[in-house]
């Protein structure tokens, strides 16, 4: 029988460390005096929009919003027109930011760091199970963003259900540093949610760069996890640095080869995770990429094929959710990822992957990074004309050199029309590249050369 409610945090005192921010701890205590006060202050909305940079703020604006049955929207974008119809669906939101100088078009919030008291008994709230803790919206990479609502009770469940499959159950806790932001579900999920429900602690900050990168882990305890991208895994590897003792690293957002997870596997010592899923089901999946191509499922998660697409359903996933991938469903339990639907290309009849185009790309000696997308089509062109673009950062190599390269691996019907190439690809906070951004750059490149 499902609990009715479930506690806020797991950790066993008020003095267990819940946070690291410049490598000192943050106890518990003092994280849950911090949200009741914030609790408290906050102006009377329903609907708040959590915006706050440093990862420890944004979990204690989150714990204020659960505290006091407020809702945290979590778009996975802040521009005018997201923040626009944030605003139609919710009238009354707040935006909740560390950030003195914010520009967002909202009433707003100021965080303002409090003393760091510890309240003198040690009682954990316990939040409804059915309580909508957040709203997330698709990324809106293939059209408009839509509403997911999330139960507490549900977000929950995917930790506990997924944190074995970790290694985070059953021993020390973990330490979490992430390189992708706290208000993306993936990071959500990977270091806010896993911190508060397993009772292990996370780093406030958010590196990027490999320096940043490698410092903050080198400033954390062991037992100790990076929470990560490919992207971020590519560079740490390339800038050379040594990297710090790690006990398991993770990875999602976008496709992880088996490549890449071999090398940073013998560099880091640790073994890597990848973590399927969707801003609309949360984690569903994992795998050790190095060693295997299937994907293992939560427990009670399942996956159904019917009409030509594969459903998930059971577990923690709120409802029955069409996933956009192909998927070869192994048994109850497995699966294999073939690719996105959207990301199939038929060009002059014969039919490929934009991911599979762009690993190619990517595999050329001399390439930073590189992606292969869908121009936004030419209005003289015929309706059925489909073509491919790519734009790639390598700054020792030239378009003549490049397209040698690409005839050597992949079919003539996808050389790249045009190779954009570029200082840097218009990747967002999670290293994600909507398709409307390549289109754009496309576009714009177009118009100040005068091209078709």
């Amino acid at each position: 029988m499902s609990p009715t409610s479930i506690p806020l945090l797991r950790h066993e005192s008020p003095d267990a460390i819940v946070a690291f921010r410049e490598g000192r701890p943050i106890a518990a205590g003092a994280f849950l005096a911090a949200a009741a006060d914030l609790g408290r202050s906050l102006p009377a909305a329903r609907h708040v929009l959590n915006v706050c940079r440093d990862r420890y703020q944004f979990t204690v604006g989150l714990a204020a919003c659960l505290m006091t049955g407020r809702i945290s929207l979590l778009p996975s974008t802040h521009t005018p027109e997201v923040i626009r119809r944030l605003v139609d669906f919710a009238p009354d939101v707040l935006c909740l930011t560390d950030e003195p100088d914010c520009n967002l078009s909202l009433p707003r919030h100021l965080f303002r760091r409090a003393p760091q008291a510890v309240s003198r008994s040690w009682d954990v709230p316990h939040i409804p199970a059915d309580q909508i803790a957040a709203i997330v919206f698709t990324s809106g990479s293939t059209g408009l963003p839509l509403p997911y609502a999330k139960t507490w009770g549900k977000l929950a469940r995917c930790i506990r259900d997924g944190a074995p499959r970790l290694g985070v159950f059953g021993g020390e806790p973990l330490t979490l540093v992430g390189t992708v932001p706290a208000q993306h579900m993936y990071g959500f999920e990977s270091t806010v949610l896993l911190a508060l429900q397993s009772g292990g602690a996370f780093a406030a900050e958010r590196p990027f760069y490999p320096v940043d990168i490698t410092a903050a882990i080198a400033g954390l305890p062991r037992p100790r996890a990076l929470v990560s991208t490919p992207l971020h895994l590519r560079a740490l590897l390339a800038a050379g640095l040594t990297i710090p003792a790690l006990d398991l690293i993770v990875s999602a957002t976008a496709p992880l080869t088996a490549e890449l997870a071999t090398e940073i596997e013998r560099e880091s010592g640790a073994p890597v995770l990848e973590i399927y899923g969707s801003t609309e089901t949360g984690q569903i999946a994992t795998r050790r990429t190095a060693g295997s191509r299937a994907w293992q499922l939560w427990p009670d998660v399942r996956l159904t094929a019917r009409d030509g697409q594969v459903f998930a359903h059971g577990g923690h996933v709120e409802q029955s959710t069409p996933l956009c991938d192909l998927i070869e469903i192994l048994d109850d339990r497995s699966f294999h990822l073939l690719g996105r639907t959207a990301d199939l290309v038929n060009v002059a009849g014969k039919r490929s992957s934009l991911a599979y185009l762009t690993a190619q790309l990517i595999a050329i000696p001399g390439v930073v990074d590189g992606a292969f997308f869908v121009p936004v089509s030419d209005p003289a062109a015929a309706a059925d004309v489909i073509r491919v673009a790519a734009a790639v950062v390598a700054p020792e190599l030239g378009a003549a050199q490049l397209m040698a390269q690409l005839r050597q691996r992949i079919d003539p019907a996808f050389l790249p029309r045009p190779l954009l190439l570029v200082d840097a690809l218009p990747r967002n906070a999670t290293g994600k590249l909507p398709q409307l951004a390549l289109q754009t750059l496309a576009a714009r490149r177009a118009a100040n050369s005068g091209a078709p």
